[in-house]
């Protein structure tokens, strides 16, 4: 009989202990199989490991919860612990952060994700807590630079772009575009390859790893290199959630989370990159490299973009002027 009592009570226990786990609900507008996921999967592996289990992340994929712009407001109202943020799915509300995407604006020390999105985690503290209140920032990411590929045109004497019709996405690329003479069309990134091919557009801006997802080789005959502008992201948690964990539970999001990870993460992305450039030269595709002179140019065709950026930054322009320099140096 005692021997029952016993392994009612540990029942008993276990099924409180498996009551008192905390599961991490994760909004991610991103498909199943995006470096994105792959990586929060990753963490929260990491995270339930060091917790013996008291810890764990339910990934809610492909915009399950919300479509981009409503990621942000998912956290702060409470739908989701954690989301992933595209900045400049919202325009505007932060402007701050999306100057991390000007036109060869990165760190002087390259333009790899592992160095942006280490160096853009390192200043969130100081410059970007304010633009997401009550959230806390796990880590930023910067995408490696949007190149152009274009059907038929080889911009090795850039000023071909002009009268060339462009798929892009966001207004900083609009600006680029409008600014190298071409004219920007928007077009759904799935559709891109289509466009391509049919002649709707004579090229896309893409960085060298959604050429291989979307299929781009085929209708590719010439890449640009190097990228010209990134985009930001960032891994926000409820500040509300995380204040309701235990001490323990908080520090092992503190020590999973931050710069090195940011840095991890932008190795994954650096990997994809490369893999998609190969994917690139492997189907054909010339690659155009600039030389430092045309990057020289291009800085000072691009100078009015940046200037508006910060200005647009508006009671934070001084800010934001502090901030570009800081990411920059």
């Amino acid at each position: 009989m005692k021997t029952l009592v016993f392994a009612a009570t540990g029942i008993a226990m276990l099924a409180m202990s498996a009551a008192e786990a905390e599961t991490l609900k994760v909004s991610s507008f991103l498909p199943p199989n995006h470096v994105w996921n792959h990586a929060i999967e990753a963490w929260g592996e990491e995270i339930n490991a060091l917790s013996n289990g008291e810890f764990d992340v339910e990934i809610f994929p492909a915009g399950q919860l919300g479509p981009p712009p409503r990621q942000f407001d998912l956290v702060r109202s409470g739908g989701a612990d954690i989301a992933v943020i595209l900045h400049s799915a919202t325009p505007g509300r932060f402007p701050m952060t999306e100057l991390a995407g000007l036109p060869l604006t990165h760190p002087s020390s390259g333009d790899s994700s592992a160095i942006t999105s280490r160096r853009l985690t390192e200043l969130a503290p100081d410059y970007l807590a304010a633009e997401h209140p009550d959230t806390r920032i796990l880590w930023m990411a910067v995408t490696p630079p949007l190149k152009v590929h274009m059907s038929n045109t080889d911009l090795s004497d850039i000023s071909a772009m002009k009268g060339k019709r462009i798929r892009y996405a966001g207004a900083t690329w609009q600006s680029i575009i409008q600014t190298l003479g071409g004219s920007p069309v928007p077009v759904p990134p799935a559709e891109a390859a289509d466009a391509m091919s049919k002649g709707v557009v004579d090229g896309a801006c893409f960085p060298f790893e959604a050429t291989k997802s979307f299929d781009l080789a085929p209708v590719t005959k010439y890449s640009l290199e190097p990228g010209l502008a990134a985009a930001p992201f960032a891994l926000v948690m409820s500040q509300a959630r995380y204040d309701g964990l235990s001490p323990e539970l908080q520090s092992i999001i503190d020590e999973t989370t931050g710069p090195d990870r940011a840095e991890w993460f932008g190795k994954m992305l650096d990997e994809g990159e490369n893999a998609g450039r190969q994917y690139l030269v492997d189907g054909g595709v010339t690659m155009v490299s600039l030389s430092e002179d045309q990057i020289s140019g291009l800085k000072s065709d691009f100078a009015p973009i940046v200037d508006a950026a910060v200005a647009s930054a508006g009671k934070t322009s001084a800010a934001a002027a502090n901030f570009l320099t800081a990411y920059t140096e």
